[in-house]
């Protein structure tokens, strides 16, 4: 268990770092496009340097950009009231802990039977993006990878802490 705890967690990582990469793809991608229309701009339509597809780019950059980053930090950043939670156990604010994380798990693994289906509905009909062409089951699935990924990592965490609860005194 403790080895597919660490693997899932690792590919949670990596994904984590992909996000990163994506978030400097889309400020470049926003950069160049502010850029270049100035210069069409400036230039009365004269230079044309902007890039096609640009706004598909950033929209699909920020969507993988969240769904990559959010299996790794399922496990971290959530916030806590202590105003609510001063006065319980650490052994109940584990075990809560561990209830609120597996609401994760159920939502990614619900996102990601959805995007599955998307996949499935796409490939019949042959749908693209509209300015890259890019065919919408390659983002359905990464999307649906992503969101399963989600699912497995909140599962994992979730029965971490509610493990951890179980044993505090």
């Amino acid at each position: 268990m403790r080895l597919l705890t660490n693997v899932i967690r690792r590919i949670a990582h990596a994904m984590h770092m992909v996000a990163g990469v994506l978030l400097i793809v889309m400020a470049v991608t926003v950069l160049i496009e502010v850029v270049t229309r100035a210069l069409f701009g400036m230039t009365d339509g004269g230079l044309d340097l902007t890039i096609r597809g640009g706004v598909e780019i950033v929209s699909y950059s920020l969507l993988f950009m969240v769904l990559f980053a959010l299996p790794y930090s399922v496990s971290r950043g959530q916030v806590i009231v202590d105003l609510f939670t001063e006065n319980m156990s650490e052994r109940l604010k584990m075990l809560l802990a561990g209830i609120y994380t597996l609401g994760f798990s159920f939502l990614g693994f619900a996102m990601a039977t959805r995007f599955y289906e998307s996949v499935e509905r796409v490939a019949m009909t042959g749908e693209t993006t509209q300015d890259l062409l890019i065919p919408l089951t390659y983002i359905y699935a990464i999307s649906a990878f992503a969101t399963f990924m989600l699912g497995l990592r909140g599962l994992f965490v979730a029965i971490d802490e509610i493990g951890k609860g179980l044993k505090t005194s």
